[in-house]
């Protein structure tokens, strides 16, 4: 009689397990289902002002032209001009690289929905914007704090700038921030899209940024939240603070130049290099510092425009076309180019 009770509680823990284990396992099914039903993602961009889209569309277009054309122009005359090709201008040479970059990634999506009913976009091709935009994003913030230490040495210790900025140290410095983006865009958006997606697939933003993504994430992301939130104190953060100090320290070697002139040139590239940095600072860390339920999704908008849109669009003129050098590198290329003709 033990014997048959013994058996029978045998079968039935058996016949329990089994349908615990079918049931754990339909579920799993069901979320792999629905995770692999998500193949693309919908942009949803400004439809909430489809009334706007065609001036929209063609101020964005004028927008996305000028910025090329701008950051062109500065690619291509550090490169031919020999007299440019100093750590300053190469700096500015590979922040312009970035800025063409950037826009290529984000403008030409947003365009696209903009003139036409396609506001689908593809798992992959998310995937690919998302890492592009953290790659770009994370090289221009190292390169920024890089552009200002140069600075720094420059003003400050003019007697040892050749010591402290020779071509090792530019290399390595610009070596440091193509990598550190590339390394951070490719944790955090392996990361991202190792996630189940389940539904909905709406991504009320202009691009696949990482937090609009996030939101469509059915999974715990907690952990995610902490690695992110530390990555973008030091990325975006910690150099933002570096390059404060930085142009403190040269403020007061400013107000210790003899010449009055060279103070009032030195005070105007300062305040238009912090007002693109700010700029640029200022609005990635409220996008990525933000808490989920921080700010309205067209403020969000807004503030990615403010640095995927204006701030390679003003970098042209902040940095380098008010520089008296690249307007003379510029017109000395020029006329090469008219006696060529004339010839």
């Amino acid at each position: 009689m033990q014997t048959q009770i013994l058996s029978y509680r045998t079968v039935t823990s058996l016949f329990i397990y089994y349908v615990q284990k079918n049931k754990i396992c339909s579920t799993n099914e069901m979320k792999r289902q629905n995770q692999s039903s998500v193949v693309e993602f919908i942009l949803l961009g400004f439809s909430n002002f489809p009334e706007l889209q065609e001036q929209l569309f063609g101020v964005f277009l004028v927008v996305y032209l000028v910025t090329l054309m701008g950051n062109a122009i500065i690619i291509f005359i550090i490169y031919l001009e020999q007299s440019l090709h100093v750590p300053m201008y190469l700096f500015l040479q590979n922040l312009s690289v970035v800025e063409v970059s950037f826009s290529a990634v984000i403008m030409p999506e947003m365009l696209v929905v903009l003139s036409t009913e396609k506001t689908s976009i593809s798992f992959v091709s998310c995937f690919a914007q998302m890492y592009f935009i953290l790659s770009f994003g994370g090289t221009e913030c190292f390169l920024l704090g890089a552009m200002a230490y140069d600075r720094f040495a420059a003003i400050c210790h003019p007697l040892s700038y050749p010591m402290i900025m020779n071509k090792s140290v530019f290399i390595k410095l610009v070596m440091f921030s193509w990598v550190s983006g590339i390394m951070v865009a490719t944790v955090q958006t392996s990361w991202v899209f190792s996630f189940p997606f389940c539904g909905p697939s709406e991504i009320n933003h202009i691009s696949c940024e990482t937090p609009a993504v996030l939101e469509l994430v059915c999974a715990d992301t907690f952990l995610f939240e902490i690695y992110a939130f530390t990555g973008t104190i030091l990325i975006i953060v910690t150099p933002f603070l570096l390059i404060l100090l930085s142009y403190i320290r040269i403020l007061f070697a400013i107000l210790n130049m003899p010449s009055t002139a060279g103070r009032q040139k030195a005070f105007s590239t300062c305040a238009s290099h912090l007002t693109s940095v700010t700029l640029f600072y200022g609005t990635a860390s409220m996008t990525y510092l933000q808490p989920k339920s921080g700010y309205s999704p067209e403020t969000k908008k807004l503030m990615s425009l403010s640095y995927s849109l204006l701030t390679p669009l003003l970098n042209p003129v902040i940095y380098s076309l008010r520089n008296s050098e690249m307007k003379r590198a510029l017109m000395k290329l020029w006329r090469r180019k008219v006696d060529l003709h004339v010839i």
